[in-house]
């Protein structure tokens, strides 16, 4: 895993050599973020030594380097996902790279499905905690010391001053953010109705199929990470529609304009 990790930062050292302030990971449907990025740099994921190919809408598989908000930024506009085969030392290989490259924060986000009454699509919700209880655990097997403690807390795995921070930019540009905790899913496939009650019952307010590895080895890494998800669809039997991928993409799009609003606004002031 060492050899992994240094290959890929190696890489990135010799198309980017400065200092990096903050990375950034983007969801389904919400890659327009890094379009806002100044003089980018872009790393095409098949040119990173071990980094996977994702096929996936919404997803183009490109890791950018640039100016946002006077910020020097790394954004990946495309995530790596258990689903699509990869083992989960390849989900959160892009963790412990940006570690490797000096970067302590991290801003995942991604687009999930709606549990809770009040989180419908178009929702903005900040990620107070998250349930990963059917996730594979990212830090199994041999402890990578050099990163990490065998056993780390996971008492505050989102920075909740970050977290102010956000409700604060949100407050000052009329966005609606409303705080949940996050339920890791391993799909492909979307939940069933009952597993969403089963979910709801656990705690949870969203539903996904990210996030929560990437955020585990954060904090392994003691990086400060903010996250947030975008509501794209009510979850499996809370409403009459059928769940599809497309609608996710669709309904991401329409929401991307507060979305870059909070997030340009929240590195501002980071």
């Amino acid at each position: 895993m060492y050899i992994k990790i240094n290959e890929a930062t190696n890489y990135i050292k010799t198309q980017y050599h400065g200092k990096i302030d903050l990375a950034i990971i983007l969801g389904s449907g919400l890659g327009p973020l890094a379009d806002e990025i100044e003089n980018p740099i872009e790393l095409d994921y098949r040119d990173i030594p071990h980094f996977p190919i994702s096929n996936l809408i919404g997803h183009a598989g490109k890791l950018i380097i640039g100016t946002l908000e006077n910020k020097t930024v790394i954004a990946m506009k495309g995530r790596f996902h258990y689903y699509e085969g990869n083992d989960m030392d390849i989900v959160t290989l892009p963790i412990r790279v940006f570690k490797r490259l000096g970067i302590d924060n991290l801003i995942l986000t991604n687009a999930c499905g709606g549990i809770r009454e009040d989180l419908n699509p178009g929702q903005i919700m900040l990620i107070k905690d998250h349930i990963g209880l059917f996730a594979p655990s990212p830090l199994r097997g041999p402890n990578l010391d050099e990163f990490g403690p065998r056993f780390k807390d996971m008492s505050e795995v989102y920075n909740r001053k970050l977290g102010k921070l956000a409700h604060q930019v949100a407050d000052d540009n009329n966005i609606s953010l409303k705080d949940g905790v996050y339920a890791f899913f391993k799909g492909p496939m979307y939940e069933t109705p009952a597993e969403i009650l089963a979910y709801r019952a656990l705690g949870a307010d969203a539903v996904g199929m990210s996030t929560v590895p990437e955020a585990i080895v954060a904090r392994h890494c003691d990086m400060k990470t903010l996250g947030i998800s975008l509501i794209t669809n009510k979850a499996a039997g809370l409403s009459n529609q059928e769940l599809n991928h497309q609608e996710v993409v669709e309904a991401a799009n329409k929401a991307e304009k507060d979305l870059v609003t909070l997030v340009k606004g929240i590195i501002k002031n980071w």
